[in-house]
């Protein structure tokens, strides 16, 4: 950051800061001058790899660190990066990214279980984050890295690419512009075929893993083959099931059609394993009903649906993952990985649009807003929000009864075994551990 921006920043008003101060604080030098962004990727593997080759390829940015626990992911990524004309710097620890002052943003493709203690330290540290979805392994962490990158006032985009793609943009604008009415219910489904996980004993972690440094704040345990990669997920200690894996997606565009900007107050779920029988925790079949009471009277309230088949590989209602808008006068259906239609009164075809996930728009909304100022499509208090659903549909799950949440305080109300879960229990002393939690 410029001293004039931070003076800039410093000097705002007591309690307001105008969006013209966010945008000259957001800045920083190299950025604002037009020299490519230095940025760092961590967690280079899968998801990251998909971010490895679409940043590789860009000449506004350059790849200066690679992080990954894995060697062989590691050295992987860095070939990519090196073909492409790149000479990236390779660690495994992600403190040695943050140390480096040249580093202005990066990108965090970890396990769930990282994703709000490593982004923490990375705004803390000066760094814009780009982290992928869920944002939070649970709802405490996902608060206090919202209140991080407001407190460091740095560019927070959550994953969820959809945000910025062109044909969910505007079915939006549709929903919003009252076509269908007043829009009271949403729902999401995420219906497709997972693989079975297998039974595995402990064992030792193959040569090329540091197990330890991936675990980082999670309980201490040992290794087992079938806990990564990608596997992780669908361990309570480290993933946040099919619902925080693509379930997040859909969930996010119901919330953002169904125009509700807090957490719910009501939560009802069922969910448990009708299909598979290995070492996964999660369920692999959910129904998940949210409710938010608006003021109580007729016409206020609002539900958001939630369905999960992971072994049902079948399409519903036009979309293998998607959407249904129910409004007052009419419907739309939605796919992130499909396009949309519109349906009037008397199930009148309306308008039909198509388009699947923009991530390359979704790099470029965030490299916008690092170097113009502003809040990316998938601002962090967004993402937070999501994964709240999320969480509290996991716990709904575990606890197999309906839950009552105080959207100001982020707490459940009258049960002090759900409530535990909104925070997690953490490997006690270690340097990723976020404050407060």
């Amino acid at each position: 950051m410029s001293d004039l921006s931070r003076r800039s920043f410093l000097n705002a008003s007591a309690g307001f800061v105008t969006a013209a101060t966010l945008a000259s604080a957001a800045k920083l030098g190299a950025a604002a001058q037009g020299d490519p962004l230095n940025i760092a990727v961590i967690g280079p593997g899968g998801m990251g790899m998909n971010h490895v080759r679409l940043l590789a390829a860009r000449k506004d940015v350059k790849i200066t660190y690679l992080c990954d626990v894995d060697s062989n992911r590691l050295a992987a990524a860095a070939q990519h990066v090196e073909q492409s004309g790149g000479s990236p710097k390779t660690v495994k620890d992600m403190r040695q990214v943050f140390d480096d002052k040249s580093v202005e943003a990066v990108w965090i493709a970890t396990p769930d279980h990282w994703h709000s203690p490593a982004a923490i330290l990375a705004v803390e540290a000066g760094k814009h984050v780009y982290v992928e979805k869920p944002v939070s392994h649970n709802i405490r962490e996902g608060r206090l890295l919202t209140d991080a990158a407001r407190k460091h006032n740095r560019v927070v985009q959550v994953g969820t690419q959809t945000r910025s793609s062109a044909h969910a943009r505007r079915a939006m604008a549709i929903l919003k512009s009252g076509e269908i009415g007043d829009v009271l219910v949403a729902k999401a489904w995420n219906s497709q075929l997972r693989s079975n996980i297998g039974h595995q004993q402990t064992s030792d972690p193959p040569a090329n893993l540091d197990f330890d440094l991936w675990l980082g704040p999670a309980p201490e345990r040992k290794y087992q083959s079938n806990l990564l990669h990608s596997i992780w997920r669908w361990w309570y200690d480290f993933g946040a099931g099919d619902m925080g894996n693509d379930g997040v997606h859909d969930i996010d565009v119901a919330r953002w059609g169904l125009g509700v900007t807090t957490p719910p107050s009501t939560v009802a779920a069922l969910g448990s394993k009708f299909f598979f029988d290995d070492d996964q925790q999660f369920p692999d079949t959910q129904y998940c009903v949210f409710e938010w009471a608006g003021d109580g009277k007729v016409g206020s309230q609002r539900q958001l649906i939630f369905e999960q088949r992971i072994w049902s590989p079948y399409v519903q209602e036009g979309y293998e993952n998607g959407n249904a808008f129910y409004g007052t006068k009419g419907m739309l259906l939605f796919g992130k990985g499909g396009g949309f239609q519109v349906f009037g009164p008397k199930n009148k075809p309306g308008e039909k649009g198509t388009g699947s996930p923009d991530l390359p728009a979704h790099h470029q909304n965030f490299l916008d807003c690092i170097r113009g100022g502003g809040r990316p499509n998938a601002d962090v208090e967004i993402g937070h929000q999501s994964a709240t659903l999320v969480h509290l549909g996991n716990i709904a799950c575990r606890m197999q009864r309906t839950l009552h949440y105080d959207p100001a305080s982020e707490t459940i109300q009258g049960d002090a075994e759900a409530a535990k879960l909104v925070r997690r229990t953490y490997r006690e002393g270690h340097w990723a551990v976020p404050k407060g939690v």
